[in-house]
């Protein structure tokens, strides 16, 4: 399970380094991808496997299910660590996620989100203004804290 939030940059080429606490569980290869919220997705090789899996159940006859698959898999790519620690997030996945140079990494259960670090405070504090409804909202799916 991933969690915790580490603030990291990227350089001009793309590259950053993964913090190691996240490396461990992602391993030496992983996939990212676009994310929801304007983020990026990481994931292990054994969770992307999962999410392909569930990918590839929709059915190609709905409409819905064929973009959500073109968005996840279309800006997909497998990273591989180098000696120091680093990726290389390709210029198509930056500029989804408006990644500069500040950028924040997440962990999120059974994945990773990179933020650019201005996105990621914002959001973080309009999730504190009304996480109140949040979990109602989550309560209501059948979630209970």
């Amino acid at each position: 399970m991933f969690m915790g939030e580490y603030n990291h940059s990227v350089d001009a080429k793309g590259r950053t380094i993964v913090p190691a606490k996240l490396r461990e569980g992602l391993g030496e290869t992983f996939v990212i991808t676009r994310g929801l919220d304007g983020c990026l997705f990481g994931y292990s090789d054994k969770e992307w496997e999962k999410f392909e899996e569930k990918m590839q159940s929709l059915p190609l006859s709905n409409q819905d299910s064929r973009k959500v698959v073109r968005f996840f898999l279309s800006g997909a790519t497998q990273c591989e660590v180098d000696k120091q620690g680093r990726i290389l997030i390709p210029s198509n996945l930056r500029d989804f996620a408006g990644l500069e140079k500040d950028i924040v990494f997440i962990g999120a259960a059974n994945r990773i989100e990179i933020w650019n670090k201005a996105k990621w405070d914002e959001c973080n504090a309009e999730y504190s203004d009304n996480m109140d409804e949040v979990i109602a909202d989550m309560e209501n799916l059948g979630f209970n804290f």
